[in-house]
């Protein structure tokens, strides 16, 4: 408890095990004990943004998946009363009412706000939130309810944001609060959200924080974020492919990879299709990926195979030769290699259904 969340810089893992990670065997931590799972709680005000709560707690469920471990656990708790009616119109259980919360095992608490919430909280909610505050557990807040939060004095002297439609309600009750225009607003134990959007966003910066840049990647993955749908479903690596800060002939060989999975292409054929040397080509994937040319082709190869795997009922022997493996035995050993079991093994964890 008391994690505080500063804007960590992004750094940038390019073998793709971001979008692997929940599939390669052994490798899903490097430390010796298992993960912190840390506790979340929602308090839900009356017609909170489904959309909202339901982007943030996706960001952490997904987590979970791909963490082979319980990271986060979470609980849902109202102001009073068994269910909170969403903007929806629907009715969510809570797992109990605020007061009955106990903070000494809490990591997170979100005040989830919507666009009809009523923002004048009685006293023993304030006092509630004050106690919270005091087992230095982190506070947030998703579409307005940081008014909660700066009626208890729990935001004096940090930024948050909040909905458009609340903000200058909330600078002229509480002017001790610095409001900001952002989608999401991270400043030290308080995190803010303004809207829907926004929150899948938040959360995954908390989630940055706690486990690095490939768990994020991989949560990316999974719910497809800021995808076109040309990367979808069967990209080897759509985060990568026409990321505008690579240079274009590093875009272009990732292009000629991506479309040339069935019969690979030597690098050199890679350096004589983009019009650059071999050289810069190992230059470049040095500088941006991290890797080589052939290990990041390779690689990218056998996310493909694993894919396939997963979502077909085709033979080892088929999906080898449409992944550009000559042979099924060189398959089977890169494949065991990276992912730790070999095709077959993981066919077989797809029809048991074990795999996410």
């Amino acid at each position: 408890m008391g994690d505080k969340l500063p804007q960590a810089p992004r750094s940038f893992d390019s073998r793709l095990r971001h979008s692997n990670r929940a599939h390669l065997q052994g490798r899903t931590a490097d430390a010796p004990h298992p993960p912190i799972c840390r506790r979340i709680g929602f308090v839900l005000l009356e017609h909170f943004s489904m959309m909202a709560f339901t982007g943030a707690v996706d960001a952490i469920v997904t987590a979970n998946l791909i963490g082979r471990e319980p990271l986060y656990r979470f609980d849902t708790w109202s102001l009073e009363g068994a269910t909170v009616r969403s903007d929806l119109g629907i009715n969510i259980s809570v797992d109990g009412e605020l007061p009955a919360l106990d903070a000494r095992e809490l990591d997170i608490l979100i005040v989830c706000g919507g666009f009809r919430s009523k923002l004048e909280p009685r006293r023993p909610v304030l006092e509630k939130l004050r106690e919270v505050a005091r087992q230095r557990v982190i506070l947030g807040s998703l579409w307005n309810g940081s008014y909660l939060l700066a009626h208890a004095g729990l935001l004096d002297g940090y930024t948050c944001t909040v909905h458009p439609d609340s903000r200058d309600g909330l600078e002229e009750l509480c002017p001790r609060v610095r409001l900001l225009p952002n989608p999401f607003v991270i400043d030290r134990d308080r995190i803010s959200s303004a809207g829907a959007n926004s929150a899948l966003g938040m959360m995954l910066a908390v989630i940055r924080h706690h486990h690095g840049d490939e768990m994020v990647q991989g949560i990316e993955e999974i719910l497809a974020c800021d995808r076109t749908l040309d990367d979808l479903p069967d990209s080897p690596m759509p985060t990568l492919v026409g990321d505008p800060t690579f240079p274009e002939a590093l875009q272009t060989v990732l292009q000629l990879m991506k479309n040339n999975i069935e019969e690979p292409l030597s690098v050199d054929d890679l350096a004589l299709h983009a019009q650059i040397s071999r050289r810069r080509i190992d230059r470049l994937f040095q500088r941006y990926l991290n890797t080589t040319p052939s290990r990041y082709y390779l690689e990218t190869r056998l996310t493909r195979a694993r894919r396939l795997l997963q979502q077909t009922n085709e033979p080892v022997t088929s999906i080898a030769i449409a992944c550009g493996f000559t042979s099924a035995p060189h398959f089977s050993r890169c494949y065991r290699e990276f992912f730790g079991m070999s095709p077959s093994q993981a066919g077989a964890r797809r029809r048991g259904g074990s795999q996410i």
